[in-house]
């Protein structure tokens, strides 16, 4: 299969929120608006989109219906700490505070008005076992 693009796709009862959170928060644009689906890409880099999808559309497989649940998007940034920074200055909550882990990331994690949690992620060099867990190319560096 040929992948010509990737998006998550956000399943929720209030797709007007679920928009405003991820522009005002995250710096997406809106590509396509309606009030049972919008696509939102990157004001940054226009490869990053999510979509939001109204969780009881008749698109949707009745089996599949519903809120989203289980899911984590991580946003790997290039200053994580100035976006930890934002994050506090609007109030977002703050479910794990900024920190490094010794498996190579620096992040911190907030979540949308769906729950889904958002994981805000800058790559470091891992420590210790960790660094052997890492394809040499995949291999973040400091």
């Amino acid at each position: 299969m040929k992948c010509t693009q990737f998006y998550p796709v956000i399943q929720t009862g209030d797709v007007a929120a679920t928009k405003a959170f991820y522009v005002d928060n995250f710096r997406f644009k809106v590509s396509f608006d309606a009030d049972w689906y919008c696509h939102l890409q990157s004001g940054e880099d226009p490869n990053v989109n999510i979509a939001i999808l109204k969780e009881d559309h008749e698109t949707i497989p009745e089996q599949g219906r519903g809120a989203v649940g289980g899911l984590i998007l991580n946003f790997e940034v290039e200053d994580v700490d100035a976006e930890y920074q934002r994050a506090q200055a609007a109030d977002l909550p703050i479910l794990k505070s900024l920190r490094d882990e010794e498996f190579g990331q620096r992040h911190f994690i907030t979540r949308d008005p769906n729950g889904v949690l958002i994981d805000v992620i800058k790559p470091i060099p891992p420590a210790g076992e960790f660094v052997e867990q890492y394809a040499p190319e995949a291999l973040p560096a400091g």
